[in-house]
């Protein structure tokens, strides 16, 4: 490998092939391949190195090596590798029998992607999600990427998916879902309180759908009377992660019966929703209603422990 570098430092050009050969692409385990591609870090600079890799996720077919590269390339974000990822995500130019094999290396894609922030990437991660034919693992990573990206160009075909009822995959749905919290659009909020509205008495089976949705109003933070009202009869569903989602939504709000809603949930059958609607009502205000679990009848044994124990951890703060 130090020999090669030397060669390429006299002639002031990289040779990939042999770089590639030195790597043992071709002749070695993608494990031992893989081994020697981060060996390259002692030896090139990161200009050099982006170089590689870029050459690398074009033309080698292998997803084992490809996913490695697509993290180590990740370290640094250049802007060359962006289309090449792009085209990767796309299968473009991949003369391939079947894609299966690349499912996670594609997921990997999307995901490196999102963290440039480039809204020029938004057109392919959209098209990989509306196509029903695509693997859901991929257009799960692309609407999260989406979010993560944050244009709200996004939002509006994001919507469409949360609504579209052909849709097959209710995770794609909550995958859309919260990107669309993540995008925080304030134009997302009638659609989403449709769909709960829309299905109330047949929400059993969409459970964890309804707990994205949930999730998403409360990182939306727009106080509107039908968000409310979706909140407070939240906090009486059967699905204990539904109700501390609606609990987690109102603390962030600013509607006047936000503490008195949560109130309700001290009681709750489930131990999980009584520890966060406590925890919420002292983020909001404070230590009294530690004071009162504690002292006063009718709550349970594990909420004035729970009490007892975050006024141990209050005390040992400001000590």
């Amino acid at each position: 490998m130090y020999l090669l570098y030397c060669i390429c430092v006299a002639n002031k050009v990289l040779d990939f092939s042999g770089i590639l050969e030195e790597c043992g692409v071709g002749k070695e385990a993608p494990e031992i391949v893989v081994a020697n591609i981060f060996e390259l870090e002692e030896f090139y600079n990161t200009e050099e190195l982006i170089e590689i890799y870029n050459y690398i996720l074009s033309n080698i077919r292998n997803p084992e090596i490809l996913s490695a590269v697509i993290k180590l390339a990740d370290k640094y974000r250049f802007n060359s590798t962006l289309s090449i990822l792009v085209d990767l995500l796309l299968l473009k130019n991949f003369e391939c029998d079947g894609s299966d094999e690349f499912i996670n290396t594609r997921v990997l894609c999307a995901k490196a992607i999102s963290n440039y922030k480039n809204t020029s990437t938004v057109s392919a991660l959209l098209y990989c999600l509306n196509n029903k034919e695509e693997n859901y693992k991929i257009r799960l990573a692309c609407a999260d990427a989406l979010g993560r990206i944050g244009d709200k160009f996004a939002v509006t075909p994001l919507i469409n998916v949360v609504k579209d009822e052909n849709e097959k995959s209710v995770y794609v749905k909550e995958s859309a879902t919260f990107a669309l919290g993540l995008l925080g659009d304030e134009s997302a909020i009638d659609p989403l309180v449709s769909i709960i509205e829309a299905k109330q008495g047949i929400w059993d089976k969409f459970s964890f759908l309804k707990e994205r949705i949930i999730e998403a109003l409360g990182k939306l933070n727009i106080n509107n009377i039908r968000v409310l009202k979706v909140l407070r009869t939240s906090l009486l569903d059967s699905s204990p992660m539904v109700r501390i989602n609606a609990i987690e939504a109102l603390m962030n709000s600013e509607y006047d019966e936000a503490y008195d809603l949560i109130r309700t949930a001290l009681k709750d059958e489930d131990y999980e929703v009584q520890r966060n609607a406590l925890i919420a009502m002292y983020n909001m205000k404070g230590r009294d209603i530690l004071d009162e679990v504690i002292s006063l009848p009718g709550y349970s044994d594990f909420l004035k422990e729970e009490a007892k124990s975050i006024i141990e951890e209050y005390e040992e703060d400001n000590e």
